[in-house]
């Protein structure tokens, strides 16, 4: 098994834990917002381990791409364009979302306003992870969503 095999299943694992993060996070920010609760220390963890398992998943992708030449291949097909291009761009683009809503939850003082933003970038983040992995299985022929 070669070093980018090891990385391939990790990533693939990997996904489970960020989604769940992201969920749980995002629907924790949602119910705190709609009952107007307090931001605690386990809002804060809870969103920083979301936020620190997103870097590492998009840690270990860049990795791959790198090591796997896919900057390289041609893009006439449905599934190397969506290795190369889609699937870097809007994955790159829900971390960058999530560290957004991070660092904005941390500069406020209200609690409402904290959970606000973290449903709103984790939110949109989730949106685009979900609609990046229908994606895969649309233009990835044996790929399945699990």
């Amino acid at each position: 098994m070669t070093t980018y095999d090891i990385l391939k299943h990790a990533h693939s694992g990997w996904r489970h834990v960020v989604l769940i993060l992201l969920i749980v996070a995002f629907v924790q920010a949602l119910a705190a917002l709609i009952g107007k609760k307090p931001y605690t220390d386990g809002h804060r963890k809870l969103n920083l381990f979301t936020l620190i398992s997103s870097h590492i998943q998009v840690l270990m992708g860049l990795i791959m791409y790198f090591m796997g030449g896919w900057f390289k291949v041609e893009t006439a097909e449905a599934a190397t364009r969506y290795w190369k291009m889609e699937h870097l761009s809007m994955m790159i683009i829900a971390v960058i979302l999530i560290t957004i809503g991070n660092s904005k939850s941390k500069k406020v003082e209200q609690a409402l306003a904290k959970h606000r933003n973290i449903a709103l970038y984790f939110g949109l983040a989730l949106l685009i992870i979900l609609g990046s992995l229908f994606m895969m299985v649309k233009n990835v022929p044996g790929r399945s969503f699990f």
